[in-house]
């Protein structure tokens, strides 16, 4: 019976799959159809925000003990850790990366899930040190219905970073992934279900951003949007949102900068360096796609950085070949915009630039199948090349120098280091920054310079459930991860009672009273 009543849970989860338009998904590898999904119309997504919010006010999930919650949260992170080795295999598939890439990843999902079922244990309300014979506590709530917008990029991984607060929190959650890549989300909905969340708690309805996206957004009922976008789509939706005055979290575009310094160990900076630009294909927010080069170290840097490259090249092939060192980008439609920037670029291209075609020399796969790229580099570029101010979202790096002379004044070691930040700084951009050397007092002061809501020293895209994560500038607004997280999934509610006696009461609070006695105002 228990089982029964299961199938039909997930059953319908799957039943909400479809998008307005309808659609299919392909492995950006090869070329495999992987999944089509039937048109829906507006009505079902309205409808599907409608039992959200039915179910949001039953309170099984929203007014269900913290206690309750952490236990399913922790049940749900225990299913998925069993899993990984599928869910990654599908990762890999719908997204074109590697499956030695997808394993890595996918193995820290759970963290996510039992940093916020411990937080549900640990954290208080507080009481407000109100002025009189009164008790003010104050509570967190739930929102009620949240949207969640995510990419095609880190589809599971982007998508429990979002979920696991919102659940946490308890509100009623509405998933939109990305069109591209919505199959694991979807199994990871169903997964949810067996650890025993409500029906209706978690809703997944992929499909095109500008149909599907656009119209869940648009209910008045949900009460907060978090999206991991570009920061154009970020601006469009965040209009929309407004008009509605509910909550907005935005994880926009990004354009990280990479600064070497002359003292950095060269192979770690190397190593580090091509991780941040070109792990994923390339294609993350806080992907390393400008390496700014201290003048002294320049040209050791750049050649052990190109043998790195060339040996990422050399290894690449299926995706699904453990061995591989990297995959596709996600269509053939991002192809060509990769090659239309290299294409417009006043720069010099050093290395790769061009599609891959022909067959690996790892295992013969026929790259021409797919949508592949190589790992780039470009050099001499300026500030204005569309190359250092756009995001490419693929493997391409670019590399420029800075001053930088190691046996100069203190005076003079300050204001090259500031040339350095003035250069990181130089893009609307602010969501991630690299910094590589050995002097932990300069890697300390050069963070505190860039503009970027994450600064890595001597690492790069390090990411926990605990640390926040978000941008400055154009970058977006609001935080992922950690309680601030929690905290925006959540709203305040401010109880004040009054402890004074009946007696007490009538006298000081009868403000309309006769006579001059002082009474009480505010």
């Amino acid at each position: 019976m228990l089982r029964q009543r299961l199938c039909k849970q997930i059953r319908r989860v799957h039943a909400r799959a479809p998008a307005v338009d309808g659609f299919s998904v392909f492995n950006p590898a090869n070329g495999q159809l992987l999944r089509s999904f039937k048109p829906i119309s507006t009505n079902d997504i309205n409808a599907a925000i409608q039992d959200a919010q039915k179910t949001f006010d039953s309170g099984i999930w929203s007014k269900a003990p913290p206690i309750t919650r952490s236990t399913v949260l922790t049940r749900l992170a225990r299913i998925l850790e069993e899993r990984v080795p599928d869910i990654a295999r599908l990762e890999s598939l719908q997204t074109g990366r590697t499956i030695r890439e997808m394993n890595a990843q996918l193995r820290r999902l759970p963290d996510w899930l039992d940093y916020y079922a411990a937080l549900l244990r640990t954290r208080q309300d507080f009481i407000a040190p109100t002025q009189g014979k009164l008790l003010n506590y104050v509570q967190r709530v739930p929102l009620g219905v949240v949207a969640q917008i995510t990419p095609f990029n880190h589809p599971l991984l982007i998508a429990i970073k979002k979920i696991a607060p919102a659940l946490a929190a308890g509100n009623s959650i509405i998933v939109k992934p990305s069109e591209q890549a919505p199959l694991t989300v979807l199994e990871f909905a169903a997964m949810a279900l067996e650890a025993g969340l409500p029906p209706g708690v978690l809703s997944i309805i992929p499909g095109p951003g500008h149909t599907v996206g656009k119209t869940i957004i648009s209910n008045p009922l949900i009460r907060k949007v978090d999206i991991t976008a570009g920061t154009q789509t970020g601006r469009a939706l965040g209009s929309i949102v407004g008009s509605n005055l509910a909550a907005y979290t935005a994880e926009l575009g990004g354009k990280a900068p990479i600064i070497i310094f002359d003292d950095a160990d060269l192979d770690s900076a190397v190593n580090g360096a091509a991780f941040a630009s070109f792990i994923a294909s390339g294609q993350t927010c806080v992907s390393g796609t400008r390496l700014l080069l201290a003048s002294h170290i320049h040209d050791a840097f750049l050649s052990r950085f190109l043998t790195k490259v060339r040996s990422i090249r050399a290894r690449m092939g299926d995706p699904m070949n453990p061995n591989s060192t990297m995959g596709s980008v996600i269509s053939g439609r991002e192809l060509e915009r990769i090659e239309g920037m290299l294409q417009r670029t006043r720069g010099r291209v050093i290395e790769g630039g061009q599609r891959m075609s022909g067959v690996s020399e790892v295992d013969g796969f026929d790259f021409s199948r797919g949508s592949f790229f190589p790992p780039t580099v470009v050099t001499d570029v300026e500030v204005e090349d569309e190359l250092w101010r756009e995001e490419v979202f693929g493997p391409v790096v670019v590399v420029k120098r800075f001053t930088f002379a190691p046996l100069a004044s203190d005076s003079d070691v300050l204001k090259d280091e500031a040339e350095g930040v003035a250069l990181a700084n130089a893009s609307q951009y602010g969501l991630g920054a690299g910094i590589w050397t050995t002097d932990l007092s300069r890697g300390h002061r050069v963070a505190a310079g860039i503009d970027a809501g994450i600064c890595w020293v001597n690492t790069h895209h390090r990411n926990d459930p605990s640390s926040p994560w978000g941008g400055m500038k154009q970058s977006g607004i609001g935080r992922e991860n950690g309680l601030e997280a929690f905290e925006a999934y959540t709203q305040s509610k401010s109880t004040i009672v009054n402890l004074a006696s009946s007696e007490e009461t009538r006298i000081a609070d009868d403000w309309f009273a006769e006579g001059d006695v002082v009474r009480r105002y505010g």
